[in-house]
């Protein structure tokens, strides 16, 4: 029998996913198995699986020790060898705000699980003693997506609640601000507007296509400034109103102005070319700046606050190179 006395910042959440959490390597038959046998306990009284868990319940779990030693494996919190220091933006006793670099990946894949930037906040926060390796406590965890080819801003969460809060933020989109810089190909016909295309992802390949809402397909909208532009390409401010998979990657190649470097949805031929000129090797996409408006309360501190990137000297004398540079960067 395991027993635990619930913290606040595990508290609010269903007592399913908790135990899921505890019991990290058990199939979700057995966790499930275990409610229905009536195994799991709070305060002594049975409980089903959507128990929110309150501050100071006493949880019982009801299985051998030998099933816990099997089920419950601590995080690998193992030294990742990624290039350099974190690049620590802002940080405080919730958040973890980073400045993630190209090329590596959040959360690992089937080929990469173990140089992932999860991995490398994870043996930070546990060398600094902010994350016990216990299995109990919570994985800090980021908050939102970011693509391995996609640098700049991106949050972690250090407990549970601010987790929950900051994934509300993100859902709504009321009371936060996401803005990105990327260089297209081309000149956009509107030099501020948006981009409200549905997008459709098929689920086997991970593509993404504008399709109709009647075929399944998704609302998407982005509104966008062009902050500098030539004959060739245009430096675009773009921010996003919904936050589907890939979306400025596929609106800005369905408007005839796709991502320089992008290799799924852009202009193969022409990324070649500016490969080989500027030794550029992957898509000009930055997660440039976070804005807060209001916040709520566990997180209100951070209200009107705003979080920007640092953008790299590789890519501010591409852009000086193609004369398309602008004081404010």
């Amino acid at each position: 029998m395991k027993e635990v006395v619930i913290k606040k910042e595990d508290s609010n959440q269903r007592i399913d996913k908790f135990v899921r959490k505890y019991l990290n390597d058990a199939p979700l038959s057995f966790i499930y198995k275990t409610f229905r046998k009536k195994d799991v306990k709070i305060n002594g009284k049975w409980v089903k699986e959507n128990y929110i868990l309150q501050e100071n319940d006493v949880l019982r779990i009801y299985i051998t020790d030998e099933q816990i030693a099997e089920f419950n494996k601590p995080v690998d919190v193992t030294k990742v060898d990624i290039k350099g220091n974190l690049d620590i933006v802002y940080e405080d006793g919730n958040l973890l705000i980073l400045n993630k670099p190209k090329g590596i990946l959040v959360h690992g894949d089937i080929n990469e699980k173990r140089r992932t930037l999860s991995n490398q906040v994870l043996y930070y926060l546990h060398q600094k003693g902010e994350f016990k390796n216990d299995g109990l406590s919570y994985v800090p965890s980021p908050t939102h997506r970011l693509d391995r080819n996609t640098s700049g801003i991106i949050v972690f969460a250090k407990n549970f609640i601010s987790s929950k809060k900051m994934m509300d933020l993100f859902k709504d989109h009321e009371n936060i601000k996401k803005t990105y810089l990327l260089l297209v190909f081309g000149k956009l016909k509107e030099k501020e507007g948006e981009i409200n295309a549905p997008l459709l992802k098929d689920e086997k390949n991970g593509f993404v296509k504008v399709a109709s809402i009647k075929d399944g397909a998704k609302s998407a909208k982005t509104l966008y400034k062009v902050l500098a532009e030539n004959d060739e390409y245009s430096l675009v401010e773009a921010t996003l109103v919904t936050g589907r998979t890939h979306q400025l990657r596929v609106h800005f190649a369905y408007i005839g102005c796709p991502i320089v470097g992008d290799e799924k949805y852009g202009d193969f031929k022409k990324n070649k070319i500016f490969e080989k000129e500027y030794d550029y090797h992957t898509q000009f996409l930055i997660a440039y700046s976070l804005t807060f408006k209001e916040v709520p309360v566990e997180l209100s501190y951070l209200s009107n606050k705003i979080f920007k990137a640092r953008i790299s000297n590789k890519e501010l004398e591409i852009l000086k190179k193609i004369k398309l540079k602008i004081k404010d960067f």
